[in-house]
């Protein structure tokens, strides 16, 4: 009888999952380079219920730089279609970009991510909507740390916690090129030439 009870208690977690969480059992390595995941979710709308991720863009950054060679781009399929939507990211239901179904994208990101501090503006949106896909998979919550650009940008020219700015107020603010934007691999990289913008002011 105990050892049943035991087993209803000790869930077996899927090894995608054990993989990850096995990034956060040792103490951090305090010589090795802070690794930054600077992150986008396209999406179907701003619900965390109703909604889904359309695609997911993804850049490192380490230092001072960004590592170019080092990004991830995931295409979803899609399940839910909203054409008022589409018209923003432009994703269409049947576009050319490969896609794969949200089980497979969610363990792609999770093995890119790593235990990396993640990154994105107005990023608590994007990580909800990472752990809504978690949920589907019968798993846990994102472990990372995570920094919004918008708090950095708040912090930096003393405003209040309720005094938001978006992405292109940032890129004008702090004179930064918008190339690709509505896309999640786009929109990820002109957030990281704004976090970097923000790290180098602030002296993280």
């Amino acid at each position: 009888m105990a050892w049943n009870w035991f087993k209803k208690i000790a869930k077996e977690y899927p090894k995608f999952w054990e993989n990850y969480l096995n990034y956060f059992e040792n103490e951090p390595n305090e010589t090795k380079p802070k690794r930054y995941v600077v992150f986008d979710c396209e999406t179907t709308g701003l619900h965390f219920k109703n909604d889904v991720i359309l695609s997911i863009g993804a850049v490192v950054v380490i230092d001072h730089s960004v590592v170019v060679n080092d990004h991830i781009e995931l295409y979803l399929k899609q399940d839910i279609y909203k054409s008022e939507t589409a018209a923003i990211h432009g994703l269409l239901k049947e576009g050319k970009e490969e896609k794969i179904v949200e089980a497979e994208a969610i363990i792609r990101f999770l093995e890119f991510i790593k235990d990396s501090t993640l990154v994105g503006h107005h990023v608590s949106f994007d990580i909800e909507m990472i752990n809504q896909a978690l949920k589907r998979l019968d798993v846990g919550k994102l472990k990372n740390d995570s920094m919004d650009t918008d708090a950095m940008y708040q912090k930096f020219k003393g405003l209040q916690e309720d005094q938001h700015s978006s992405l292109d107020e940032l890129c004008k603010a702090l004179k930064v090129q918008k190339s690709d934007r509505h896309t999640a691999s786009g929109d990820a990289f002109i957030t990281a030439l704004l976090f970097l913008k923000l790290k180098s002011r602030l002296k993280i």
